[in-house]
């Protein structure tokens, strides 16, 4: 089965890079290597629900809904002409943005975080004229970095701090030292230089010359509690793993209901729901059931312990190994069922060594959470902003996506490496 797995999946991968400007064409790929991957029993059929990470589904839905609302009430577009009367020019308006999105995927989903965040750099795109590609793409990258900055900001740093019982604070200071958040704000503060080079040319002034009148700000304030209600909720031990998507599809609804009251037309209720963007939810379901086969045949876990096997006793080869081999395999794979097989890899290893374990926790972490800027597909957050892009007439090539997440990717991740070494060995 493995090999056969490995082919399909590569083969998967090789297909969709291809075909990177054609969303149809990839969709297909993807639910084809599902199909293929639940004919041949790959992925047994009573695994698929427990492959499907539901609660990214339906926070994309619910939050795609809510931000329809928002949109409808130009409140994207006054904060447009806030941001654009503070920058001087088109490059330090996308590096605002890219910031502003990371400080919010700090504390909240980085898929919500796009989600929400993407409006009001398209608004700023239409008021410039420019393309939005480069400063969509430079959000999502910055919403998967920020994702390791905090306990709450990412799944696998939810994983990590239940696994290895650490507290909010422990990703802050710990054990006398500085902890994960500070080597990811050094690789964010490293990127600005990188996105200043990446978009160097871009240097017309800008201007905001009409203010935006919004029009409704309970999406706004709907908006506001949600992020309040997942910052808060991510407190809670032990709760269901759809939480945050039940949370994202109640807020959508209530904002639904109250539109619907308020105008007493259907339309924008039908408008919203239309919103959702079926094809990227679907391949991403999709993409959950490939990555849930591959790990149900052991390719994952094969990769842990083929990590574990090369660095062997030296600590500074196996946590270059963890770190950079994290990186590369969560370009392809989904990082949570990875994070979940190298803990206990990383438990055992640095108990046989009697060494503490929290330079290599953070290692992973670091590498595991920034491989998916490497491709597209890498992470949800990123095909979410390529569904965005489509959507507004605009596809995403390869090329494009490496020219940013390659280089932001590295140096984000060579400044956390230096730093988590220095700090913890």
């Amino acid at each position: 089965m493995k090999p056969a797995a490995l082919i399909v999946f590569v083969a998967m991968y090789v297909l969709m890079i291809i075909f990177m400007k054609h969303m149809k064409v990839r969709t297909g790929i993807v639910l084809a290597a599902a199909a293929l991957f639940l004919v041949t029993g790959i992925l047994p059929v009573k695994d698929v629900a427990g492959a499907i990470n539901w609660n990214v589904l339906l926070m994309m839905a619910g939050t795609m809904v809510l931000v329809d609302f928002f949109i409808d009430s130009k409140m994207p577009n006054r904060m447009a002409d806030i941001i654009l009367d503070r920058c001087k020019n088109v490059a330090s308006v996308i590096i605002a943005m890219s910031l502003f999105a990371g400080i919010i995927s700090a504390f909240i989903d980085n898929v919500a975080t796009v989600v929400m965040v993407a409006p009001v750099g398209l608004a700023i795109c239409k008021k410039l004229k420019i393309n939005p590609v480069g400063m969509i793409l430079c959000i999502a990258v910055s919403s998967n970095l920020q994702g390791a900055a905090t306990l709450v900001g990412d799944t696998t740093s939810i994983m990590l701090g239940a696994y290895a019982n650490m507290d909010f604070t422990n990703f802050f200071w710990m054990n006398g030292r500085l902890g994960i958040f500070f080597a990811v704000e050094l690789g964010c503060l490293a990127t600005i230089p990188i996105m200043k080079w990446l978009f160097r040319k871009e240097k017309q002034p800008v201007e905001a010359n009409e203010k935006t009148v919004v029009s409704d700000y309970v999406p706004t304030v709907a908006l506001v509690g949600l992020v309040a209600a997942l910052i808060a909720v991510s407190f809670v031990p032990e709760k269901p793993d759809i939480t945050n998507g039940l949370i994202c599809c109640v807020f959508a609804a209530v904002v639904g209901v109250y539109e619907f009251l308020r105008s007493r037309r259907a339309d924008k209720l039908l408008h919203a729901l239309a919103s959702i963007d079926f094809e990227t939810l679907l391949m991403l379901f999709g993409l959950f059931l490939v990555i849930g086969g591959v790990s149900a045949v052991g390719l994952i876990d094969d990769a842990a312990e083929l990590i574990a096997r090369l660095g062997g006793s030296n600590m500074f080869l196996l946590y270059t190994i963890i770190v950079w081999g994290s990186v590369l395999i969560s370009a392809f794979v989904d990082n949570i069922p990875y994070v979940a097989t190298m803990l206990p890899v990383i438990a055992g290893i640095t108990g046989n060594l009697g060494i503490e374990p929290y330079l290599l926790y953070f290692g992973l972490l670091s590498g595991a959470t920034l491989g998916g800027n490497l491709t597209p597909f890498g992470a949800s957050a990123n095909i979410a902003a390529g569904g965005i892009l489509r959507k507004e007439g605009y596809s995403v090539s390869f090329k494009d996506f490496a020219r940013i997440g390659i280089p932001f990717t590295l140096t984000a991740v060579m400044v956390g490496y230096i730093f988590i070494w220095a700090v913890w060995h």
